[in-house]
């Protein structure tokens, strides 16, 4: 069975980027493109393995979504990446999330560490 990630983004450009670079490395992908369909998503379905969180969004920003994951002892296991084009809110975000990326980010890039953070079947 393969393992759900999340991908909270507005850009549906880099969005489909993600995905596929996700889906290459074998996970099942779920696309919020704003911060209330994030908020909805996390709070009623299935807690995913991996979430790739994109801290600008309209609604409901990354940030009040990143403290509500960490919040729900549901997301304990969940992997969280923070995507941002701010370095400094990167820093400022950093230590609640496993990983920081700071946009532009490639394909390569986003395959080759989540690969690495896929579990075994």
């Amino acid at each position: 069975m393969s393992q759900i990630a999340l991908i909270i983004e507005d850009d549906e450009d880099l969005a489909n980027i993600f995905a596929e670079a996700l889906r290459g490395v074998g996970f099942e992908v779920e696309h919020a493109t704003d911060g209330k369909a994030a908020q909805e998503k996390i709070r009623n379905e299935v807690t995913p393995y991996l979430v790739l969180l994109d801290m600008h969004l309209p609604h409901i920003s990354g940030a009040e979504l990143l403290d509500e994951m960490k919040a729900d002892e549901r997301f304990a296991g969940t992997t969280i990446i923070i995507t941002t084009a701010d370095a400094r809110m990167g820093e400022t975000y950093g230590d609640k999330a496993d990983f920081v990326l700071i946009k532009p980010i490639s394909f390569v890039q986003l395959r080759d560490l989540t690969a690495r953070l896929k579990p075994n079947p």
